[in-house]
């Protein structure tokens, strides 16, 4: 499969659909998933187009999972989870639905369980609220 540009992350990127932004760095771009699994669910996300693990040169990976682990800590301290989960797929039979590289960043706490990925899309004033305090916790 060749990589399509039109892709709703290649369009965030190029600012034509709007997200809440957590992080943003030469390399990498940080936003709610609106959609969220969990309370805080963000995703991470290279600049450099490629679909995949297997097509996304080493330096865009190698800088999307820095931005990741920065995420990730950032999640632990405005949330106070039991944990965080990061997930990674790969290709539709992995259950990748848009063919961009990217990774979530889920929180994880006790006795709650995960909501459906594909549900309807959250509230944009809580997704709002969640990625201030998740840019908070960066610094």
């Amino acid at each position: 499969m060749a990589y399509d540009p039109s892709n709703i992350f290649a369009r965030i990127l190029r600012g034509e659909i709007p997200c809440h932004k957590v992080f943003e760095d030469e390399h990498t771009l940080a936003f709610m998933d609106i959609m969220p699994q969990s309370e805080g669910h963000t995703l991470v996300i290279p600049k450099t187009p490629g679909e995949d693990i297997f097509s996304i040169p080493p330096e865009a990976l190698a800088a999307t999972i820095r931005s990741t682990q920065r995420i990730a800590v950032a999640i632990q301290k405005a949330f106070s989870p039991a944990g965080v989960m990061v997930a990674q797929l790969n290709g539709a039979g992995a259950g990748q639905s848009v063919f961009h590289l990217h990774f979530h960043v889920i929180p994880r706490h006790h006795g709650v369980d995960l909501r459906m990925h594909a549900g309807p899309p959250a509230d944009h004033a809580r997704l709002a609220e969640h990625a201030t305090r998740i840019r908070a916790a960066l610094y």
